[in-house]
């Protein structure tokens, strides 16, 4: 069954940053299985969850909440992935923070148009 966050750009994108980051995460070293990349790959599948959750809520209030979660692991996970580079597990991040910033830009377009539709 297919439901209503399959057909939002923003979860679709999430989707394919998950993957983006696991090929990154995938290449740290083994001693941070449960630290760093442990804590950058659950950032990143909350991104679609939150997405996904939210939009399957009842209010948009409720859809809110959820996105501004989600934009918030968008964070978390840029700032993670900033220390990995500092500590020479990530040499380009390019294509990651490309998808990050449209992502993030995604996410705010949703956020404003459900803040429009909240104060009509």
């Amino acid at each position: 069954m297919k439901r209503s966050h399959h057909e939002l750009r923003a979860w679709q994108e999430a989707m394919n940053f998950v993957e983006t980051v696991y090929q990154i995460t995938s290449g740290f070293p083994d001693h941070e299985k449960f630290g760093l990349t442990s804590q950058i790959e659950r950032a990143a599948v909350s991104v679609p969850s939150n997405i996904a959750e939210g939009a399957g809520r009842s209010g948009e209030k409720e859809f809110l909440r959820f996105l501004y979660i989600a934009r918030g692991s968008l964070c978390e996970i840029e700032t993670q992935l900033l220390i990995a580079q500092r500590l020479g597990y990530v040499s380009n991040m390019e294509k990651v923070m490309d998808e990050m910033n449209i992502l993030f830009g995604l996410l705010g377009g949703l956020i404003n148009s459900l803040q429009k539709r909240g104060d009509a």
